[in-house]
């Protein structure tokens, strides 16, 4: 396998370097864009004249090698080198509703023999992530790796988009299969952010709209945590994530991110599920715990990499509010995450609404928050 990163300003650069990308005779191609660049009318007719196998998502930030950009256009280009092969699947998320029954029904597409993973990009807004992972789940066998995330819009949470072989709009969901015998997969996942306050029990709660806590209406105690941070909801809620704890008090390891509120029915909604008697508790992070949570992130994984040569392919996806957290140091920790593979190692991948990932190699794929996740890929003869 080899694979290679590009980067670009515009697309009417991309079209420029068009003959570049096909003399890779590329068998997969990803590209990560902000949203007026990927919803230009040339880019889809571009990347498929490129490549038929091409996918990807607007962001709110696109990685490509150890730098982060804002409103450009990253691509990585895939090349097998032995059977290895993709499928791409697609299918429509009427609404967040449908969440569960459209994961169900993507994942019915995928052929499960000789499968070795999925990478799976959808929607930002208007989703219920963790419905549409467990729907996946239901269909595909549990020591597959499902990874990828949501899409984002710069912050905005207004509209996200989606490109697939067929075209580019805001409510596909599309999944990429893995098949081939010397494809091997690796995964990692970490937050770094810590909890502060007294954990609250959720009372009461549907899919992920959170309704109250300790029997008073969620909006409100999560106003009165973030005093004047919160005249800037729903923005200001990327940086005070829920850490989800189980109906002990232990933690799950889980994150929700706020993605919306309702004042009028004093709700919040959150970018993924929580359980009715699962405790809640507020989190904040530093930028150097942040870094810190990379490095734990790729750990499990960086020392096999690192005493393997084989060239490598590092998927990343990581969350929007770790980029306002950090800030102009955001690119430390796509450095930290190259300095922990070897040189031989590609990475590319985008900010997310929402990180899909198995937590370091474990088989339960998970919706993440707030988190960085990674995939690494390597095709070994």
């Amino acid at each position: 396998m080899l694979s290679k990163t590009f980067f670009f300003n515009s697309v009417d650069e991309l079209i420029s370097q068009k003959d570049a990308l096909k003399a890779f005779a590329p068998s997969l191609l990803i590209v990560y864009a902000s949203a007026p660049l990927l919803t230009s009318s040339q880019l889809h007719h571009t990347l498929n004249d490129v490549c038929i196998n091409c996918v990807g998502c607007s962001t709110a930030g696109e990685i490509s090698a150890n730098r982060v950009a804002t409103n450009g256009i990253s691509i990585v280009v895939v090349r097998f080198q032995s059977e290895s092969s993709v499928k791409i699947h697609q299918t429509t998320l009427p609404d967040m509703p449908s969440s569960f029954d459209t994961g169900h029904s993507l994942a019915s597409m995928i052929e499960l023999r000789g499968l070795k993973s999925v990478y799976l990009l959808a929607p930002g807004v208007e989703i219920n992530g963790s419905a549409l992972l467990e729907g996946m789940m239901t269909r595909l066998p549990q020591h597959i790796g499902i990874s990828g995330g949501l899409a984002g819009d710069n912050g905005a949470f207004e509209q996200t988009y989606i490109l697939h072989p067929d075209g580019i709009d805001s409510r596909s969901v599309v999944a990429v299969a893995f098949y081939g015998d010397y494809l091997t997969f690796d995964y990692g996942a970490r937050g770094g952010w810590r909890s502060f306050g007294p954990a609250r029990r959720v009372a009461s709660a549907e899919a992920n709209l959170l309704f109250e806590l300790d029997d008073k209406p969620a909006l409100e105690i999560y106003k009165a945590y973030l005093g004047e941070y919160a005249d800037d909801l729903p923005a200001s809620g990327l940086l005070f994530p829920f850490e989800v704890l189980n109906e002990e008090g232990e933690p799950t390891g889980i994150i929700r991110t706020i993605l919306g509120v309702d004042e009028q029915r004093k709700s919040l909604v959150l970018a993924g599920e929580v359980n009715e008697n699962q405790y809640l508790r507020l989190m904040n992070a530093s930028t150097e715990d942040l870094i810190s949570g990379a490095i734990e992130a790729i750990a499990p994984i960086s020392q096999k990499n690192i005493d393997d040569d084989s060239h490598c392919l590092a998927l990343v996806t990581s969350c929007v509010g770790r980029k306002l957290v950090m800030g102009d140091r955001v690119e430390e920790e796509i450095e930290e995450v190259a300095r922990q593979l070897n040189n031989n190692t590609t990475i590319a991948g985008f900010y997310s609404y929402g990180e899909i990932s198995p937590s370091c190699n474990e088989t339960q794929c998970e919706l993440h928050n707030q988190t960085l996740t990674l995939m690494l890929m390597r095709e070994k003869h």
